[in-house]
């Protein structure tokens, strides 16, 4: 009975490890950054008021890592195979830290995981960053509602919606990728220079 026993284990224990052996492997997503162009030094002097770029809010399909696709219509769907490197709203947020670094106007910039003190913080919405299929053709579109608050009190001194369509050249996902580049490079650009022309000045910080 006993070598019964052992003869039946040793069967079923073959059994499963063919069976495991004919399940589809699973693949590893190709990992994507956000592509980054670096933004001109600016040609014009230092300010003296503090800056905290935080991780924009969005709705849990863009808040992740997976590469957003628009086919059709309101259908919503993703690159198989690829994602980004992080979350959607974290790879922005650190292009606009990138951005203001490499403007050099702002001395004192920092992140929301920095947690530090600041005159300022650009907050926001990401509305969009997605690929958007137009006449068979996909479109990439970037689009932020973008806010200035001071952090003494918080009070919202500067709000603009910034929205960036960008042509894709072919349907591959590097070349999609390459797009999302381009729109959030342009994106930023322009949120660096809306930034710079607000009358924003250094506060004290409040009293404890």
């Amino acid at each position: 009975m006993t070598r019964l026993i052992r003869s039946l284990s040793l069967c079923m224990a073959t059994a499963l490890l063919g069976a495991c052996s004919i399940l589809p492997k699973t693949e590893s997503p190709d990992i994507y950054r956000l592509p980054a162009t670096p933004l001109a030094h600016a040609q014009a002097p230092a300010v003296s008021w503090s800056l905290r770029v935080t991780t924009p809010q969005a709705e849990r399909m863009l808040n992740s890592s997976r590469i957003t696709v628009w086919p059709q219509g309101d259908v919503v769907s993703v690159y198989q195979g690829a994602r980004w490197s992080d979350s959607a709203t974290t790879l922005l947020r650190n292009r606009l830290i990138d951005a203001f670094r490499d403007d050099g106007r702002i001395g004192a910039l920092s992140s929301d995981d920095d947690s530090l003190q600041a005159d300022y913080a650009l907050a926001g919405d990401l509305r969009a960053f997605q690929s958007v299929y137009q006449g068979g053709q996909p479109v990439v579109v970037v689009r932020l509602d973008a806010r200035l608050v001071q952090t003494s009190g918080l009070r919202i001194v500067a709000t603009r919606r910034f929205e960036i369509s960008q042509p894709v050249s072919g349907t591959a996902v590097p070349q999609v990728v390459a797009a999302f580049g381009q729109a959030s490079d342009a994106l930023a650009n322009q949120v660096v220079a809306w930034t710079m022309q607000q009358p924003l000045q250094a506060h004290p910080p409040l009293s404890p």
